[in-house]
């Protein structure tokens, strides 16, 4: 289970929120351009600081404002895909699933083997030897996803991971997000601002307006009121 209190003090507003994610369950954090959904992942990613902040992940410590806890980013089990993939292009899609392994030092023969079944997972085996750059924006969230899967992640973020898919990748990537979220038990957050994404892929929603939140329930139940996009 994720926990996670934070304050930081922004440019236009202060960031006051409180979170918790279920094992299992996928929590979609809404809202407009600059409401803090990004900022919330970086702050439980340890990427940025907050002014206050107390962040446990199934039971550990992460970060405690105050007591001198500050786990580092590496160290935190945290996978984390990006809107843009952030896959190496230089890097074949095998060296870019591995990447992560690698940083923790595991053996080579595990590297090799958790590699290969997070390609076969993600049905992009047979795209083992391509370098990454050449990929298509839904092979590389595939890639990126099994990146970030394969070191056994204690809690998955996505930071709107969908705004540069079509229909048909959309869907993809939804449905292998939430096969896995569901079958390993991590709490995952994804990151959108259209409640289509919200309903298809989420067991709850929180939208956030200046750093707060808004409302929080079930997708389906989403006021109209709120600050989000209503678009499919």
């Amino acid at each position: 289970m994720l926990e996670a209190v934070m304050v930081k003090k922004l440019r236009d507003y202060t960031l006051d929120l409180t979170l918790a994610v279920q094992p299992g369950e996928v929590m979609v954090l809404m809202g407009t351009n600059g409401s803090g959904k990004s900022t919330t992942l970086n702050i439980i990613a340890g990427l940025l600081e907050a002014d206050t902040a107390t962040i446990t992940l199934h039971g550990e410590c992460l970060c405690r404002t105050g007591e001198d806890t500050d786990v580092p980013v590496e160290n935190r089990r945290i996978g984390y895909v990006l809107q843009n993939s952030a896959v190496f292009p230089h890097m074949t899609v095998r060296d870019n699933v591995a990447f992560g392994l690698r940083a923790r030092r595991l053996g080579r023969s595990e590297i090799t083997e958790r590699a290969g079944l997070w390609m076969d997972r993600m049905h992009i085996a047979d795209l083992a030897d391509v370098r990454a750059g050449n990929l298509s924006g839904g092979q590389k969230q595939r890639v990126a996803l099994a990146r970030a899967l394969a070191i056994e992640p204690g809690l998955l973020m996505l930071d709107e991971p969908f705004t540069a898919l079509d229909a048909d990748s959309t869907q993809t990537v939804k449905d292998l997000t939430r096969r896995f979220v569901k079958k390993m038990q991590i709490p995952c957050i994804v990151v959108t601002h259209r409640v289509s994404d919200s309903t298809e892929i989420g067991d709850r929603a929180c939208v956030l307006s200046c750093g707060r939140k808004e409302w929080e329930g079930l997708p389906g139940e989403m006021p109209e009121s709120c600050t989000v996009c209503h678009c499919k």
